[in-house]
Parts: C-alpha cells; sequence; structure tokens
C-alpha cells in the first residue's frame, strides 16, 4: 500500500480529523435549527450528540468527509485557511442523509455499536429526518459554485443504491456491475465533496479535476475495504452485525468477484449462495468459499491500487506539504483493522 501509517511527524490523522469537527460541527448544527425538534432528536441521536432518551452523549462520528473538503480546499487555498466550511457541511449533511436512509433500505439494526435511528425512532422518522438532512444540505449551497456538483452526487447516491436493492434479486450480477455501484454510492460524495473542497479553495480547472479523481479513487478503495469487512469484519471492531452482507444475498464486490469465478468451489459457491439459508454455519461457510475463490485477496489487492491511482492524482497540483493532510485521511480510509 502507498502509505501504511496515518500521521506524519507530530501531525495525524485524528488531529485532521479533530480540527475539521471544531470547524464543521457547529455550523452543521446551527443548519438544524429549522427542523422541527423531534426531527432534531432523531438526527443528534443519528450523529452521535444525543442518546435514544434525548440526553447528550459522546459516541460521534469520524466526519471524514467533510474533513476531506477542507483538507482539499487547504492543499490549493489561495486564500488564508479554513475554506469550504459551507461545503464541508452540505457534504456531511448529504452523507447523514444517504447513512438514515441506507440502513432503512438495508433493514440495518445496528450501526457503530448502537442502534439504528430507523429501529429506536420508527421508519417514518428516520425517512423524515434524512429528508430534512438533504433540504439543508441544498441549503447550505444556494449560490456556491459547487451546488451543481452536490446535485449531481445526489443523482448517483440515489442510482446506487437502487441498483444495489436490485441486484439482491437478480442474478448474475458481474464484477463490472458491482464496481459500478462502488462508484455510485461510494466515490461519487467523496469526489464531490474533495472537487467542492477544491473551488472553494481558489483552485485552477486542473487542480480541481486532479483532486476530484483522487476522491474517486479513494472512494472505490475505501469502499473496497468496506466490502471486505462486510464479509470478514471483527464486529467487536466495525460496530456491525455479523455477516450483513451475506445475510441480506448483497452482491458486494468480492461477493461478485467470487460468483464471477470459475471451477468447482465457485460452483458450490453459487448454489448455496442462490437457495441456502441464512443460519451463521451457512454465511460462515458461504464466507469461506468466497476467500478460497481468491476474491478476498484480490479485493484488497484492487483497494491498494486504487489507492496508489489516489495518491498519483495529488502529484504536481501542490507542494507536499500542502496535501499532507490528504494524505492522511487516504492513509486512515484504507486502513485494516482487525
Amino acid at each position: 500500500m502507498g502509505i501504511t501509517r496515518y500521521e506524519s511527524g507530530s501531525r495525524t490523522a485524528a488531529t485532521v480529523l479533530d480540527e475539521a469537527k471544531r470547524l464543521v460541527e457547529p455550523a452543521y448544527r446551527s443548519s438544524l435549527d429549522r427542523i422541527a425538534p423531534p426531527i432534531r432528536m432523531i438526527v443528534g441521536y443519528h450523529a452521535g450528540w444525543l442518546d435514544a432518551t434525548g440526553r447528550p452523549s459522546k459516541q460521534v462520528g469520524k466526519s471524514v468527509r467533510s474533513a476531506l473538503v477542507l483538507a482539499s480546499a487547504k492543499a490549493v487555498a489561495a486564500a488564508e485557511p479554513p475554506q469550504g466550511v459551507a461545503e464541508a457541511v452540505a457534504v456531511e449533511l448529504v452523507h447523514d442523509f444517504s447513512l438514515l436512509h441506507d440502513d432503512l433500505l438495508d433493514g440495518d439494526e445496528q450501526w457503530r455499536n448502537r442502534r439504528t435511528a430507523w429501529s429506536v425512532f420508527g421508519e417514518r422518522g428516520a425517512q423524515l429526518a434524512g429528508d430534512a438532512l438533504l433540504a439543508m444540505a441544498i441549503n447550505e449551497m444556494v449560490g456556491r459554485p459547487g451546488i451543481t456538483l452536490l446535485s449531481k452526487a445526489l443523482v448517483a447516491l440515489c442510482n446506487g443504491p437502487s441498483a444495489d436493492i436490485d441486484s439482491e434479486h437478480h442474478e448474475p450480477v458481474g464484477l463490472d456491475e458491482s464496481l459500478a455501484m462502488i462508484e455510485s454510492k461510494t466515490a461519487a460524495l467523496l469526489s464531490c465533496a474533495c472537487e467542492m473542497g477544491a473551488i472553494a479553495g481558489g483552485a485552477d480547472p486542473e487542480q480541481a479535476s486532479a483532486l476530484a479523481d483522487f476522491g474517486h479513487h479513494l472512494g472505490i478503495a475505501f469502499q473496497l475495504i468496506d466490502d471486505v469487512l462486510g464479509i470478514w469484519g471483527n464486529p467487536g471492531v466495525t460496530g456491525k452485525s455479523l455477516y450483513p452482507d451475506l445475510a441480506n444475498r448483497k452482491k458486494s464486490s468480492p461477493i461478485a468477484r467470487a460468483l464471477d469465478s470459475t471451477g468447482p468451489t465457485a460452483d458450490v459457491l453459487r448454489e448455496l449462495y442462490r437457495d441456502a439459508g441464512r443460519d451463521h454455519e451457512t454465511l460462515h461457510r458461504i464466507a469461506c468459499l468466497i476467500e478460497l475463490t481468491g476474491a478476498r485477496e484480490w479485493a484488497e489487492r484492487e483497494a491498494d491500487r486504487q489507492l496508489g491511482a489516489a495518491l498519483d492524482c495529488l502529484t504536481g497540483i501542490a507542494a507536499d506539504e500542502a496535501t499532507e493532510d490528504l494524505r492522511l485521511l487516504a492513509a486512515m480510509m484504507t486502513s485494516r483493522p482487525a
């Protein structure tokens, strides 16, 4: 992998995230003032600020996407930072909108070691909260040049889950289709975040395009690692239930790669994946068969390749020290927790 650690001297990815959070979180919370208190409660719970009873909670997310916006702006900044706070807020609002709806669509009851918002407040409440976040994101970008980029990313965010749901009921779903879903579900918003940040920082067209490409490749690498964790991740680390993708018969990239492969192992896998039950023993056997086809190794190798492509995009757009925060974030996002 191009980066094997996420620290550089005294600066770390955690430092970058903390700095971004101090800038973005107050503006994010302020943007919710016009939302009705019951919906604001659901958003606060989803974001980790509140527990299920409305009391303050310290369980908060990493806000990686908003940090990417600010780091992209910093990399090309023609003015003194911080630049891109409004864009960072908008991206974070869109991300939370997509998570609320994805949890609902997938029926996921656990995320980051706590119950998902819809499982606590009901389906209608979670849907309304997601809709409100989307409205606030658009409001943040009114009159700003990045609103067209955000609009395109939103279309992709809708197309990706639609294809994902459709893939659960149709066969075969090839690797190319699975990778296209990654581009819509994950890479589109990361690419948008980086390009919006670049524009806010005063980037020229070449710099903005390079940072958009950086976000695109990073998004693919990040999702490939997430797909691996969705099958072989430790629930105590990932905060997700065991074998969620297999239980839902997803066609994530390692699964699609394995189903596309040839040989007796793949033949047994295809039969099990189509007809077998969803008990723990069966899901464990499916996970083992997927790994035996070489799909896990392929996904990890492809993630490394995509990370390398992302880092190549940073070459020449600015001095290395200006892109340091982007490199730290990329290393953190593509690390493999035990």
